[in-house]
């Protein structure tokens, strides 16, 4: 028995009508992953700042086989970048913080390569730091990865004050950069005195009444309605739940629902938290030095602020995704159109990114939404 990507689509051409159905929306979604007994997804569209789908697909986990729906949690993966960025933002707003701060300025003891590192270096992915994944490696060479201890948000601050240089000097280039965004939450526990998990809390979370969102820490809490990561190998599925970088936060520790992130969604276009001026920054694509920013393999990227900004068929477009052991996610938004796609999964055969982009195409038509 082998198992086919679940996210494997037909090509439908836009309907006609301005009124696309759930079913149209729907049947985008293969069979395979409706079924009862292994791990799915969860779908949210919003359009013209309401919610037109939203629906579960398979369980939570192969233990307790708990449909998935609009409450349950998904770890975000990268996709929490968005929200790192946005606690930045709001030490910002506050006056305690500024874009052009650098390394040393917050962490005297930081090594002299930080003196360079700016705070907007680090939100942008142009800082150089190592990968702390890379670092890891090293530290427990031909070590299986269960056998490797978690390590947390400091733990990766403390790797990079071991270095004596990064990769290459602040500002000069782009490289994606999960070192960047552990950094970024010790430098809000640094500047608010309070745990990274804490003052997300109190500013984006409870405030916008995601009551069930939150960045999990071993021990500390737990995820309500949380679902569980899953692997297909040797034809069948594995739980694969938890990482030796499960535990950092900054980079991709906050588990959500749809039914959260819509009120995110709904917060990032009524500018609740921030308003549009200082929203901006994070919607500037980053200039690198040396040109252009794009991907080792050449691809060419737009990035702000915790958001890919690259535009989809002429379309204006805030993107982000995520990708961790037993996990992938995306949120697609396209500001101008009014039209926002998140789907999260607890399974990681397939592309979450191609089924949004293939919902947003029943409804960005000829250059023009509907």
């Amino acid at each position: 028995m082998s198992v086919l990507p679940l996210f494997c689509l037909l090509i439908h051409p836009p309907p006609a009508q301005s009124q696309i159905s759930s079913t149209q929306i729907d049947a985008l979604f293969p069979a395979g992953l409706k079924s009862t007994t292994a791990p799915g997804a969860a779908a949210l569209v919003v359009y013209n700042g309401r919610t037109v789908f939203r629906r579960g697909y398979g369980v939570t986990d192969l233990r307790t086989r708990e449909p998935i729906d609009e409450h349950t949690n998904f770890r975000l993966a990268s996709f929490t970048k968005q929200f790192t960025a946005a606690c930045i933002m709001l030490l910002v707003h506050d006056g305690k913080l500024r874009y052009d701060d650098h390394l040393t300025d917050i962490f005297p003891d930081f090594p002299a390569y930080g003196k360079s590192i700016s705070v907007r270096n680090l939100l942008n992915h142009t800082s150089g730091l190592e990968d702390y994944e890379d670092l890891l490696s090293k530290q427990y060479p031909d070590t299986p990865p269960e056998k490797v201890p978690q390590i947390h948000d400091a733990g990766v601050l403390k790797l990079l004050e071991q270095q004596t240089t990064g990769k290459f000097p602040a500002g000069t280039k782009w490289e994606y950069s999960n070192s960047g965004y552990a950094v970024l939450a010790m430098i809000v526990e640094k500047i608010s005195g309070k745990p990274f998990g804490q003052f997300l809390q109190e500013r984006i979370f409870t405030p916008l009444k995601m009551k069930n969102t939150l960045a999990y820490e071993q021990g500390k809490n737990k995820v309500p309605h949380r679902a569980y990561g899953h692997t297909w190998k040797d034809d069948a599925w594995h739980e694969t739940d938890q990482s030796p970088t499960s535990a950092v936060l900054g980079d991709g520790g906050i588990y959500s629902s749809i039914d959260d992130l819509a009120k995110w969604d709904r917060a990032l276009s009524m500018h609740t938290l921030l308003t549009e001026a200082e929203m901006q920054p994070a919607l500037t694509p980053v200039q690198p030095a040396d040109g252009a920013a794009g991907f080792p393999d050449g691809k060419p990227v737009n990035y702000g602020f915790g958001w890919f900004l690259d535009p989809y068929q002429g379309h204006r477009r805030m993107s982000h995704d995520g990708s961790t052991i037993g996990f992938l996610t995306t949120i697609q938004r396209f500001p101008e159109d009014h039209l926002t796609i998140i789907i999260l999964a607890n399974r990681t055969d397939g592309d979450p990114a191609v089924l949004a982009l293939k919902i947003a195409d029943l409804y960005l038509v000829k250059g023009k939404a509907h």
